[in-house]
């Protein structure tokens, strides 16, 4: 058989098969087609999740005395009903996307027919309805956006769903809700605010015929920097609403010709009473709804946090109080607004070579120099970086160590402009609010606050090639110093030769186990002096430790949260962990109170007159960076640090660079507040008596069965005596000055240590090493 012949039989065979296969086929698409309609059905979104997502409950987050803090929506959304809304952006809708939108059952197949037609021959054009749109916009994920047969098919089931649950006003209201139109603003209440400053119901014809036109590209007809777009844009559409009879024709000229009104303001949320609070439980709210199968936007979760409102307060007002006086210092200190160059111009140069601007003229060819010169000469650029990298941060928490329930969170001075968290966040040296581990650890061992170490030069070799030498605002003395008066005067080279005894394995452990679980500790001997960067929440977390007897309490956000009816889902609770003895906490504790009485922690009683039981603990770090100062009561422990983002940049004065002077005023001012608002009780004290341990308990009673077994006294007589005469009252002389009054409830000492060896107390180190901050 020749190749032609061959062919020919091939042909003929594959032509009788068809003919027999035809018919077969016609049946078989159809069915498939089905078949894949089905099939997708079950990857659609659910009737429920449609009816959830029109309701949209966002969770509230209120306070522990019942205010609300904050509201958990998806995007920044107000949502109004239909009959809040302009009639002119209904007919401007409905004219321009979807003018058969009350007669189809969520696809206009005529529109589908026609705009396939012209895609066909080259002009593509879009065919969806509303309720389509809808779809895409609930269910982005779900549904997708790419141009598949798939994509187009889930989105017809979808649509279908959304025409068999909503009525078709429910479809345009939920439509005009969470539609976007870009600067954060969703939804047409949110639009109408932004671009023109008023209400949805306000909205006139070409305000709102300007707003639909942005349907059709947000940011190609965005009225802000494309105006001759949306100009022409909104022309359309009102030529759309006189074809179709919501428009009378001979005002359509006069309309056309109207100028482009806009009034635009970016909408911003209102922060709220706790907003960094708020931003990290956000966090933790979506992780715990999604492992417990709940939708944090709207299922209308109640959550009752920790948080307490009127401490929140007292807590912000400190916070922009001492950071207004220190911003004040700060202009100074870099010679005024935009004055940095002159200041210190190494350091304003260093600021210029990492901003945006430099980068593009070096791009653009410029050399260094040149780069350096014109930017320095720009005093607009040079006041606006200089505002920015001078700007006085600082951060507050509070929490209550029964219990680990915060209580007050302040990330930053202004969240508006700070949004970067200092509490959660930022990590930072901790200097000397460090040393608690220190004498917290040698106390575990056995340590007592009367052990001295001579204050004497400090030589510490490191890995047998360098030498740490810690050093003091002043020169050895070459006297022993106890342990009480070396945290109570914040003495480094004491501090480092007790660490040198305990070692810092044992330190890094025991500061993990109290509180300080999420950043790193480098094991060395400068780490008595805080030379690891923490957060400020792992250093309250921990002091509320040493406040609660050596028992850690994992800092807590929320109590419990709540459906929308009131019925509790979860209850939360910090379960104790013993992380310090007893006996170690409470000698910690007593010296510590030494920091407030006459050591670098005094202002607390002379300037903000705070007369409770309270210890703490201040903390500066090198060239002043850093500000600490960390508050114990028994009720409450509170802490701030203050400082800049960028550590480059200090106060430049070794007073007010000091904690003791930047972050200690803050805690004081809160604590005065809260102790004379009665949320805390002022007469609360710590128990520091030393519990008896095992052997000691024997010892005591084997001694007293001794002494009354053996002792000479004589027994007292069984026979009837006759009764003394009461003796007359004697009026007692007042006791000496200096003589022990021993009360059945102590109050707390203004002094309990030895007499001051040194006469001024210092927050600061002076001359330090970079790698050893000092107090």
């Amino acid at each position: 058989m020749t190749a032609s012949e061959f062919k020919a039989l091939a042909q003929r065979l594959t032509a009788r098969l068809a003919a027999r296969l035809r018919p077969r086929t016609l049946l078989l698409v159809p069915a498939l087609l089905v078949l894949y309609v089905l099939v997708l059905i079950p990857f659609t979104p659910g009737i429920r999740d449609l009816r959830r997502a029109k309701v949209d409950q966002p969770a509230q987050i209120y306070s522990a005395d019942g205010k609300l803090l904050a509201e958990f929506k998806p995007t920044h959304r107000e949502w109004v009903s239909l009959k809040q809304v302009s009639p002119y952006v209904i007919d401007a809708l409905i004219s321009t996307e979807d003018r058969r939108f009350y007669s189809h059952h969520g696809i206009d197949f005529k529109r589908t027919a026609s705009a396939a037609l012209h895609t066909l021959k080259g002009n593509k054009q879009g065919g969806s309805t509303l309720t389509q749109q809808l779809a895409r916009n609930l269910y982005p994920e779900e549904i997708g956006r790419s141009q598949t047969l798939t994509r187009k098919v889930k989105e017809a089931i979808t649509a279908f769903k959304i025409e068999a649950v909503y009525s078709k006003d429910e479809i345009l209201e939920t439509y005009l809700n969470t539609v976007p139109f870009l600067y954060n603003a969703y939804g047409i209440e949110m639009a109408a605010r932004t671009y023109f400053g008023k209400s949805a119901g306000q909205l006139d014809l070409l305000e709102s015929a300007t707003l639909i036109g942005m349907l059709k590209g947000n940011s190609y007809y965005n009225p802000v920097i494309n105006p001759e777009r949306a100009l022409d844009r909104r022309n359309i559409v009102l030529g759309q609403m006189v074809r179709f009879g919501h428009l009378v024709p001979n005002r359509l000229d006069g309309l056309q010709k109207r100028p482009l009104r806009i009034d635009f303001e970016r909408q911003t949320e209102e922060p709220g009473r706790a907003p960094h609070f708020a931003q990290q439980l956000r966090k933790w709210l979506i992780a715990w709804a999604d492992d417990n199968d709940f939708n944090i936007y709207s299922d209308g979760l109640v959550v009752r946090t920790t948080i307490d409102s009127r401490l929140q307060a007292m807590a912000t007002q400190a916070v922009t109080l001492q950071g207004n006086q220190l911003q004040s210092i700060a202009n100074t200190a870099w010679g005024g607004r935009g004055g940095c160059a002159n200041a210190n111009p190494d350091v304003a140069h260093a600021f210029i070579r990492e901003s945006d601007e430099y980068r593009a003229r070096r791009t653009a060819g410029a050399n260094d120099a040149d780069a350096l010169k014109q930017l320095g000469a720009n005093r607009g650029f040079m006041q606006a970086l200089c505002e920015s990298k001078t700007r006085v941060q600082a951060a507050f928490i509070a929490l209550d160590p029964r219990n680990g329930q915060i209580k007050a969170w302040v990330g930053s001075r202004d969240f508006t402009q700070d949004p970067f968290d200092h509490v959660q966040q930022a990590r930072r040296q901790p200097g000397s609010t460090f040393k608690p581990f220190v004498y917290g650890a040698a106390f575990d061992r056995g340590a007592k606050p009367t052990d001295t170490f001579v204050d004497q030069a400090v030589e510490i070799p490191i890995n047998g090639q360098e030498v740490w030498r810690p050093t003091d605002d002043s020169p050895p003395s070459g006297k022993p110093v106890s342990l009480r008066d070396g945290i109570a005067y914040s003495k480094n080279r004491i501090t480092a030769q007790l660490m040198e005894t305990v070692g810092p394995a044992r330190v890094a452990r025991l500061a993990r186990n109290m509180g300080v679980r999420e950043s790193h500790l480098d094991e060395v001997p400068s780490l008595a002096l805080g030379t690891s960067p923490v957060t400020l929440k792992e250093m309250v977390s921990a002091y509320g430790t040493i406040a609660d007897d050596g028992n850690y309490m994992e800092p807590l956000l929320v109590t419990r949260i709540e459906n929308k009816d009131g019925e509790v889902l979860a209850q939360f609770e910090s379960a104790p962990e013993r992380a310090l003895s007893v006996s170690a906490t409470r000698k910690l504790v007593d010296v510590m109170r030494d920091v407030i009485n006459c050591g670098t922690g005094t202002a607390i009683r002379t300037r903000f007159g705070i007369r409770g039981d309270v210890a703490g603990k201040t903390g500066t770090t090198q060239d002043n960076a850093d500000g600490w100062f960390i508050l114990m009561q028994p009720q409450l422990v509170a802490g701030a640090w203050v400082g800049f983002n960028d550590s480059r940049v200090t106060l430049r004065s070794d007073y007010w660079g000091q904690g003791a002077h930047s972050a200690l005023p803050i805690v004081g001012d809160f604590t005065q507040r809260a102790l004379r608002s009665h949320l805390i009780d002022g007469r609360a004290r710590f128990d520091t008596q030393e519990t008896p341990g095992f052997w000691q308990t024997r010892i005591a009673r084997l001694q007293t069965w001794l002494a009354q077994t053996f002792s000479k006294e004589p027994k007292p007589s069984t026979a009837k005596q006759t009764a003394a005469p009461k003796p007359a009252r004697v009026k007692r002389a007042p006791a000496e000055p200096d003589a022990e009054v021993t009360e059945q409830t102590p109050q707390p000492p203004v002094f309990t240590s030895m007499p001051p060896l040194y006469p001024a107390p210092s927050d600061a180190a002076s001359a330090a090493p970079a790698s050893s901050p000092g107090e």
